[in-house]
């Protein structure tokens, strides 16, 4: 059939809307919604016809052909994943996943109204901040606590109201880039601070900051190199004796800690050990700021913590209100701390999936390997091998968790297409491929989610 004839096989829209196998999709959708659909999907018809694509058109076929378009149309952007990277706070794939009881209350809260800045003892306007200062207060020890949206717009803000048209001293060494090309000095300028470099990349001692300081001195900055790591000859300041110059010179600390690792993660067998946000607090530092998402282990935040009076000066800048958290966020983040004052941070995703141990995850693995090895038969070559997890966010750049990996290795095709494959896949898979094999850690599979993986494996296989 020519491509003349093809084209006018092309029913009008009009006519489509007619037909009784459209109903479903009516129901579904807006009529002037399905039209537009039909219109796009008749489109891709004629733009198939004109490069000679071999295709045919019959009811049947439009009836089928548009079911899938309309379905792939209508699918959200942002969607679930299942992530099989072995990286737990996976930076491009939401980083921490929040813990149950989290999720639980941001449905309730979303539900209807809630108190967000309502006292409902004293029945007048209250403080949005409330609902996590207590926490937060009683769980690290400072004297006040303020959240915002993310750790830049912490650091930002605390700059911003705490040294602006002053000078902060901050170590060449720690003038850190995170993803995204987001800076420090940069971050230090839009404060409209200014930055006083001291140091050189590899050490920098107490006395570079001593010589630092003079009469426009608005701050001493320790940033957490918590993505990268310097190593052999190498010198850096303590936030003990930062503090104690501080002091000296009556000069708050404000120290970027970034990660924010609630609890001694170095029980896990996680090295070099990641400085734990009470811990720093307790060394009398001026103001701390955190991420929420990240080794904490609860939604997107900036969390700054530390003494009343520099907190208070803090909460009234202008920008404040810019960078505030919304309802949802606080009761995710107010939930996820309660966990841990609780004592059951078990229950936090990152926590837990930090904890599991390298035998409880290679029986899983193994579980998997048997099924997959009948059900796959003819299709793949699938071994088990142990690798190495990564934290992941940011943190921890140096330390690894063995985790076992599944190697799934493909007999008719290449690692690479079946890894696309997998990513286009409902639920998405996202894995990696090493060598000619697409590899599954089994530390960032959630219990089940393995039979997800291999009933897509099943189907994509050729």
């Amino acid at each position: 059939m020519n491509a003349k004839e093809l084209f006018r096989k092309i029913p009008s829209v009009d006519e489509v809307l007619k037909k009784e196998w459209i109903r479903p999709f009516l129901e579904l959708s807006s009529r002037s919604y399905v039209s537009k659909l039909l219109s796009s999907f008749f489109d891709r018809l004629r733009e198939k016809i004109t490069k000679g694509e071999p295709i045919s058109i019959t009811e049947d076929t439009i009836k089928e052909g548009f079911t899938s378009f309309f379905k792939e149309s209508t699918k959200p952007s942002l969607r679930k994943v299942i992530n099989a990277t072995g990286v737990i706070v996976h930076t491009n794939l939401g980083r921490a996943p929040l813990p149950q009881k989290a999720i639980e209350r941001i449905v309730e809260v979303s539900k209807g109204y809630s108190n967000l800045e309502y006292d409902l003892e004293k029945g007048k306007r209250g403080i949005r901040y409330v609902h996590v200062v207590g926490i937060l207060k009683e769980l690290t020890g400072c004297e006040d606590a303020l959240v915002v949206n993310n750790n830049a717009a912490a650091v930002l803000l605390t700059l911003s109201a705490l040294c602006r048209g002053k000078e902060v001293v901050v170590s060449r060494g720690e003038l850190v880039e995170i993803g995204g090309s987001f800076r420090i000095p940069e971050v230090m300028e839009q404060s409209g601070c200014i930055l006083k470099e001291v140091g050189t990349t590899n050490r920098t001692h107490l006395k570079d900051y001593e010589n630092a300081i003079g009469e426009n001195t608005g701050a001493l900055m320790k940033v957490h190199k918590s993505n990268y790591s310097i190593v052999g000859f190498t010198k850096e300041v303590s936030v003990e004796e930062l503090v104690s110059l501080g002091r000296r010179f009556g000069l708050p600390v404000i120290v970027d800690l970034g990660s924010g690792a609630f609890i001694d993660v170095s029980r896990f067998g996680l090295k070099p050990p990641e400085p734990v946000v009470t811990d720093v607090i307790k060394k009398g530092v001026g103001v701390v700021t955190i991420s929420g998402d990240k080794l904490l282990g609860g939604p997107q935040a900036g969390i700054i913590m530390g003494k009343k009076e520099l907190l208070d000066r803090i909460k009234t800048h202008p920008l404040n209100r810019a960078v505030r958290i919304d309802k949802l966020t606080l009761a995710a983040l107010e939930e996820t701390l309660r966990l841990y004052l609780m004592g059951r941070e078990e229950e936090i995703p990152v926590v837990e999936m930090m904890s599991r141990s390298y035998e409880e995850l290679l029986k899983r693995a193994k579980r998997f390997v048997r099924r997959a090895r009948r059900e796959l038969e003819g299709k793949a070559e699938i071994t088990i091998s142990s690798g190495a997890s990564k934290v992941g966010g940011g943190s921890l750049p140096l330390a690894e968790l063995n985790s076992p990996q599944v190697r799934i290795k493909p007999k008719n095709t290449e690692a690479h297409r079946l890894e696309e494959k997998l990513r286009a896949w409902d639920p998405p898979i996202v894995s990696t491929v090493k060598e000619d094999s697409v590899v599954l850690d089994f530390r960032t599979i959630t219990k089940g989610e393995e039979w997800a993986i291999l009933n897509a494996l099943k189907e994509v296989l050729p």
